[in-house]
């Protein structure tokens, strides 16, 4: 080996010794934590003991519980539980919450239509050079779901420890109102521990999936359980590699999730109110996309994206009504589809699979599909995309991008988000990075421009925002906090 090679490598070798034992000093001694970023290759660094984590959140809950002892929004746990059935009191609760249903606006994964689109009110765009200040901010228990936001209340599921915790806030305070919790503990390497999928919020009543395949339905008030499930053991399936993520859908007088088991038990459908078994089709693999209702040339549907392809099946049995082949060869699907007028379907991947725009046509009670354009403008891997006057706007990998809809392509690509989330307000772009940034992007085809951004939470940040009557609510792993967008 020449001399200068021999150098070079002995202190390359001599460089890597040295980092390889500071990184465990300070991970054994100030507790580093190490997390995987989307790209796997560049970590996020913070410090912080899991176990001293769950203590400051404990202590920050019963410190809460105290101070607000005698407030009229507290409310008592309840002692009894009801599972697999209807509470007594659920006619006169209902006829209660007419009164509030006006302030149900953000009730499912991703808002009202599950395309992150927040069209509620004209939000605040004039931030301030140093930042918006939180309203509230508080420790929060770990898992990748987000928020959904009905009557005041800010619902969630978490890991705290060893339990899944359904928790509802309130949302000017940040006060935990109830929790709800069950023994279960998910965890992997790349992605972490905690539950993935968020909850619905449906006529007073939350629907919370754990992330291996606990199934509740909660009074959206008190916290009392009507009926339980577990999807995984009803559909005979095993868990996937990365655990149960599909949000439920919630119509008419039914909820839809998505086990992935064979023989007909791919898609499920259970009573809402009761949580009995109303149909199950398909054989597919699943993915980790939600379930969509849409409506593609008058015909209201279920679309879903499986881990080999879309299908849109019938609202009332399930049964087929049209499918196109989606499938990635690494990971399967993660990002929603987007409904395009009502007929086109814009579906992204990462992992080298890219884009594809599909149009649905109806010839008499057939539905035929066919591809508009394909091409790797956008590559969605954690996040989804959202649809502004024709354009469409997502994290292309990590860095920002805009592409045509009509026909795909690239008007601009700027702006390094990591694998955050997105969500489109007015003319704006809300963006969530994957290092905790809150980013006020222009969603215009004439160029990235950035209007403002600041550090709004720490750590690494995978957890969709979600926004109601003007409020921003993030949260990842280790935090969650609130900001005024209210003009």
């Amino acid at each position: 080996m020449p001399l200068i090679l021999k150098n070079m490598f002995m202190v390359v070798s001599a460089f890597l010794l040295f980092s390889g034992t500071l990184l465990a000093i300070l991970i054994a001694g100030f507790d580093l934590r190490v997390e995987f970023t989307g790209s796997g290759l560049r970590p996020i660094l913070s410090f912080g003991d899991d176990d001293d984590h769950f203590t400051e959140l404990e202590n920050n809950r019963s410190k809460s519980s105290s101070a607000d002892s005698t407030s009229s929004t507290t409310l008592t746990r309840p002692t009894n539980r009801q599972i697999h059935g209807i509470n007594s009191n659920e006619t006169i609760r209902a006829r209660t919450l007419k009164d509030t249903a006006s302030q149900a606006y953000w009730t499912d994964f991703r808002g009202p239509n599950r395309d992150g689109n927040y069209s509620e009110m004209t939000i605040r765009t004039n931030w301030p050079g140093t930042g918006l200040k939180p309203v509230w901010e508080q420790p929060i228990g770990g898992g990748y779901a987000s928020f959904v936001i009905a009557d005041n209340r800010a619902f969630t599921i978490e890991q705290r420890r060893n339990l899944e915790v359904v928790a509802a806030y309130d949302v000017e305070t940040g006060q935990e109102l109830w929790t709800y919790s069950w023994n279960a503990h998910f965890v992997e390497l790349m992605g972490g521990p905690g539950p993935r999928a968020t909850p619905t919020w449906h006529n007073g009543r939350i629907y919370a999936l754990g992330a291996t395949g606990e199934f509740l339905c909660l009074d959206a008030v008190t916290g009392d359980v009507f009926w339980s499930r577990n999807i995984l053991t009803d559909a005979g399936a095993t868990n996937l590699a990365w655990a149960m993520s599909a949000s439920p859908l919630v119509f008419d007088d039914k909820v839809i999730v998505l086990p992935g088991g064979s023989n007909g038990w791919s898609v499920v459908a259970y009573d809402r109110l009761t949580g009995e078994l109303r149909w199950h089709v398909l054989d597919d693999a699943q993915a980790y996309t939600s379930p969509m209702l849409v409506t593609i040339h008058g015909t209201t549907q279920v679309l879903i994206v499986t881990a080999t392809r879309v299908v849109g099946l019938g609202i009332d049995d399930g049964r087929f009504l049209w499918d196109y082949p989606w499938q990635v060869s690494t990971v399967p699907n993660v990002a929603q589809p987007l409904l395009i007028g009502n007929s086109q379907i814009f579906l992204s991947a990462s992992y080298g699979k890219g884009a594809v725009l599909l149009e649905v046509s109806k010839v008499e009670d057939t539905f035929v599909v066919d591809t508009v354009w394909e091409n790797n403008h956008m590559k969605n891997k954690h996040s989804s995309s959202v649809l502004h006057n024709g354009y469409i706007y997502g994290l292309d990998e990590a860095i920002l991008a805009c592409i045509s809809a009509s026909t795909g392509e690239r008007q601009w690509k700027g702006g390094r988000y990591g694998y955050g989330q997105l969500l489109l307000a007015g003319d704006h772009l809300i963006i969530l990075s994957e290092r905790g940034d809150l980013v006020l992007v222009k969603a215009t085809p004439n160029g990235h421009q950035e209007v403002a951004g600041f550090r709004a939470i720490e750590g690494k940040t995978w957890n969709m925002p979600a926004l109601a009557n003007g409020r921003l609510f993030v949260r990842n792993s280790r935090e969650m906090a609130s900001f005024d967008l209210r003009r």
